[in-house]
């Protein structure tokens, strides 16, 4: 078909569409009933459903409150049987991080001298015998002991289990290899641990068996707490050598944690940190805690910033107030430590060498205001050793303050009161009073001059500051006996036997009769008291002993020390109402210890 076609049709639709004619009605009709059919259909499907759902909307409230009070409920229930099937409880894993003052420059712990050094040497090195909790001693690497020839031998029998953190077996041979090697000189050890193997012979009786030949000593079974060192790494090492050697740096030991890495915080300060990791073939229980580190600061002030900035877990003696402790969130306990602080006289210097003058000072002392004055709540002690180590040594005092009777003994000795300075002829009754650098014994100090003035008496204070560079405080202070007073602490053990202290044959600057005190009847009872092993004999000789002390006044006896353990909350550490012999011996249950805590179930 043409396009001529196309156009002919087109027009002629056109013409019939405009002819036709548009019926109205039947348009109106048809739209009418597109109407109501849509009314119709609007209602039955949107209306009435909306008329409906108002009608429901009370139905559907209640229901919402139901369906939330069963949430609730269940939540309640949940809650209630959590409390009954869960507690929340210390758990296994974790990091703790201790800090203790003191220089960390060896960890072979025969030369361990720093709190830091003897902390880290308890950690990974274990000994035939320890302290439990209670103060008592216990076997640890030892499983028994047999006493006999009278008390000069002993023999200790060793645990099959015990291994070296490389492995290898720990045997009879480390234990007669650590005491020769303490003994022999050249090792050059700290002289507080050789001085009690001198006299002493050891000899392996096989691979778990040792046998000590010993002068008679009723305390020896306390001397075996020294640490074990390994015969197969040290053997090979000079022993003019050991204290350089790379064992000092990366020792291998035998305690309930290994040895991981040495760290200094910064090349500028001298905090530094063992960091150690459980040892998980440990003979004793396994450590709960994975790791150990061991935070060394220069001095108070880092360690007290570092529990301030929560850099440790704990603290061990930081002296910081209550306040300070409450801030942080830490808890702050205190055990006592079978150790005490004394105002040691030098009874060959001056003023001191006058018993008259020594017991008029201690009765011009109120030595409660010293303890209150030092640190609130330190236990008393008036004699040489602990109270209740002795039976019967709870009915000894030293005698009360007492300003008259005081007087009365200086003005008998000649030292009468001249414009409120005593003075006797042309010399004046005034000494020093000297002390190691540290708040507590500075604090003592002070209080003990304050409360001497009252009497006359002038006695100035001296701090020795012993980390000072130059400073030799052990040479040219305690071996010299270059003071007149001393505020000192004295360790004194488990034991009463403070023989070293106080017995003549201890003068001189290789001992440790730091007071040069000398009488027959002491000598006498210190000697007998060692050398018997039956507990009422013993008593009985150090109760004369104490008697003759308390007359002679070589020493003020002012408090009992305290470890200050100060820890975070969390934490599981020291047990309460735990008795230390000595500050490390807070690590007697350190296999128990916790750093976290969390919901867990409740067994039967």
């Amino acid at each position: 078909m043409d396009k001529s076609t196309d156009d002919t049709t087109t027009k002629r639709d056109w013409k019939q569409l405009h002819k036709s004619v548009f019926d109205r009605r039947k348009m109106s009709k048809r739209l009418r009933r597109a109407e109501t059919v849509t009314t119709r259909h609007a209602h039955r499907f949107i209306l009435r459903r909306l008329e409906n759902l108002r009608a429901s909307r009370q139905h559907i409230i209640a229901w919402l409150l139901m369906v939330s009070a069963i949430i609730a409920v269940i939540g309640l229930q949940l809650g209630v049987s959590s409390g009954q099937y869960t507690v929340e409880a210390a758990i296994d894993g974790g990091t703790y991080a201790e800090g203790v003052v003191g220089k960390l420059d060896t960890l072979n712990p025969l030369y361990a001298s720093s709190s830091a050094e003897v902390a880290a040497s308890r950690l990974m090195f274990s000994s035939l015998y320890d302290y439990d909790n209670t103060g008592r001693l216990r076997p640890s690497v030892a499983k028994g002991l047999t006493i006999s020839n009278e008390g000069r031998t002993y023999t200790v029998t060793l645990r099959d289990n015990v291994k070296w953190h490389d492995g290898a077996a720990l045997t009879a041979d480390d234990v007669v290899f650590t005491i020769e090697t303490i003994k022999n000189p050249e090792a050059r050890v700290r002289s507080s641990l050789a001085a009690n193997w001198q006299s002493v012979q050891v000899r392996t009786v096989d691979a778990r068996t040792v046998e000590f030949t010993i002068p008679a000593y009723a305390a020896f079974p306390h001397a075996l707490t020294f640490p074990i060192v390994p015969k197969h790494i040290l053997a090979r090492v000079p022993v003019g050598a050991l204290q350089e050697s790379a064992f000092s740096r990366i020792p291998v030991g035998s305690g309930p944690f290994t040895y991981r890495l040495l760290q200094s915080a910064d090349g500028v300060s001298t905090h530094k940190a063992v960091h150690m990791t459980a040892n998980t073939s440990y003979f004793g229980r396994t450590p709960r805690l994975t790791r150990f580190e061991l935070h060394a600061y220069p001095d108070n002030a880092a360690l007290v910033s570092a529990v301030k900035a929560h850099e440790v877990t704990a603290a061990v003696d930081v002296a910081i107030d209550a306040t300070t402790i409450s801030k942080t969130g830490y808890i702050a306990n205190a055990y006592p430590v079978d150790s005490g602080v004394y105002a040691l006289m030098n009874t060959t210097r001056g003023f001191m060498k006058e018993q008259p003058v020594r017991a008029a000072l201690r009765q011009a002392i109120d030595v409660n205001k010293v303890r209150k004055a030092a640190d609130n709540d330190l236990p008393a002690l008036d004699l040489p050793f602990i109270t209740n180590q002795v039976a019967g040594a709870e009915a000894l005092h030293a005698p009360a303050q007492d300003i008259a009777q005081a007087d009365a003994l200086l003005v008998k000795a000649g030292w009468k009161l001249v414009d409120g300075v005593r003075t006797k002829g042309k010399q004046q009754l005034t000494f020093t009073i000297t002390v190691p650098k540290n708040d507590q014994y500075e604090r003592a100090a002070h209080e003990l001059a304050s409360q001497l003035a009252v009497i006359g008496v002038k006695a100035p204070v001296n701090v020795v500051d012993t980390s000072a560079p130059r400073s030799n405080f052990i040479q040219d202070v305690l071996q010299a006996r270059n003071y007149d007073m001393l505020v000192y602490e004295l360790p004194i053990g488990a034991d009463p036997d403070v023989y070293a202290y106080w017995h003549s044959s201890q003068l001189g600057a290789s001992g440790y009769n730091f007071t040069n005190y000398k009488n027959g009847v002491a000598d006498a009872a210190l000697v007998s008291a060692r050398d018997r092993s039956e507990r009422q004999l013993r008593d009985a000789k150090y109760l004369i002993f104490a008697k003759q002390w308390l007359r002679d006044v070589p020493a003020i006896g002012l408090y009992q020390q305290v470890v200050t353990y100060v820890h975070n909350p969390n934490s599981v550490s020291i047990v309460d109402g735990t008795q230390l012999v000595a500050a490390p011996d807070r690590y007697s249950n350190v296999s128990h210890w916790t750093v976290d805590r969390a919901r867990v179930y409740k067994t039967p």
